[in-house]
């Protein structure tokens, strides 16, 4: 697997040692942009994504997306032996991936001062349900707790109902993203000022908070508690979903002029004159009575007229898409955002292109993702093994 040579991080070496999501999905994001990353799996099983959700030909196409541009080493890294051989892997790497829980690479004789030991320069991204850190340290944490640690879960439902998941793991893939932006703040910070390797300490929990938005300085300043809304932006009119008569429309009019446009349109001449509506405050004390207006003009139409009429008067609006929505809408074929994708086992996946579109250095996909296993030999014999190390490695169970 050759990174293009325009690939932004071609030439970077990444060993990803985590599982599941919020590990392997910052590791999949450095591979879209040519990053190698080197991904270690235990034998047998490999990582348990593998068998989530819908499966094809006994793998998950889940799959297909977060494991792809990577490289699968099948190692068992309970066993001394598979642990010497992924420090091996770790002493030429730049940046190593894991999102075990916090002590597991340290009961492993892999804790960060001894692998900077090995490798001065090396990035280490943890992502935990805590942090390494605090009361909370060593209590199994998943996505789903960190949501509702981080705050948003309270925020996610109709105001008296139950809390409700958001429908995607969104905790895991903020924790991800927040550790990517950290790998790539520790290798500028180590190739600009020559610093050493550091270690980036990412907790779930702190990720989602850190997209809460104004909640904590309204709670310090008033002591409000921001409350479920629903489909509405509390505190802005209007920006709200509205019924049709084949689905839904997001109307964001909150806009001074844009909220002019939207009254006209709907043939509200009077709220649009309205000299109490002209702005937001305003128009969040009848923010009930301007909802019903809005409404009551959508209830009667289909989604696309609706739509048609706002894009006219520049207010903007959209419906609530599906996946078969997202495939068939034009807009994303044409920014590369639904591509295919080849599978080792013959088949041809549409999967979501690549995040954010670079100018000269563009990601791609290069690879598809491996079977468990696909490249153990070929990394070994880098690192030095001959294949008759390698077959006693297997007969022991080491390495699949």
């Amino acid at each position: 697997m050759n990174p293009q040579p325009s690939a932004a991080l071609a030439g970077l070496r990444v060993i990803e040692m985590g599982q599941l999501i919020a590990g392997p999905f910052a590791g999949k994001t450095l591979g879209d942009f040519g990053a190698e990353v080197i991904k270690i799996e235990p034998p047998g099983s490999g990582d348990p994504l593998r068998g989530w959700r819908l499966l094809k030909h006994g793998t998950s196409v889940w799959w297909q997306v977060q494991s792809r541009n990577k490289r699968s080493v099948a190692i068992d890294l309970r066993q001394p032996e598979g642990q010497q051989l992924a420090r091996q892997l770790i002493a030429e790497a730049d940046v190593l991936i894991e999102n075990f829980r916090p002590g597991t690479l340290e009961g492993w004789d892999m804790a960060p001062e001894q692998l900077h030991a090995l490798n001065p320069g090396l990035v280490i991204l943890r992502v935990s349900g805590y942090g390494q850190s605090g009361p909370y340290r060593d209590l199994p944490g998943f996505g789903v707790v960190g949501e509702a640690m981080g705050g948003l879960r309270h925020l996610t439902a109709e105001p008296g109902r139950v809390p409700v998941r958001v429908g995607v793991s969104i905790g895991d893939t903020l924790a991800a993203l927040h550790g990517v932006i950290g790998v790539l703040l520790a290798l500028y910070h180590r190739r600009a000022h020559g610093g050493p390797g550091q270690v980036i300490d990412v907790a779930l929990h702190e990720a989602v908070f850190n997209c809460m938005e104004s909640l904590i300085p309204e709670y310090s300043a008033f002591g409000t508690v921001r409350q479920p809304a629903g489909s509405a932006l509390p505190g802005i009119a209007p920006s709200n979903a509205y019924p049709c008569q084949d689905g839904w429309v997001l109307v964001a009019g909150n806009g001074d002029s844009i909220f002019k446009r939207l009254m006209q349109a709907i043939g509200r001449e009077d709220l649009a004159a309205a000299p109490d509506l002209a702005d937001n405050a305003g128009r969040v004390a009848r923010v009930a009575e301007i909802d019903a207006a809005i409404g009551a003009w959508t209830q009667p139409r289909g989604v696309q007229a609706v739509l048609d009429t706002l894009a006219a008067a520049r207010v903007p609006a959209g419906k609530v898409y599906t996946a078969r929505d997202i495939v068939e809408d034009p807009h994303y074929r044409a920014r590369d955002m639904i591509v295919p994708q080849r599978t080792r086992d013959g088949d041809t996946l549409e999967v979501p292109g690549v995040v954010p579109k670079l100018s000269a250095t563009p990601g791609a996909l290069r690879a598809s993702a491996p079977r468990l296993g696909d490249d153990t030999d070929a990394v070994l014999r880098e690192l030095g093994l001959d294949a008759a190390q390698i077959a006693a490695l297997r007969q022991r169970g080491i390495v699949q």
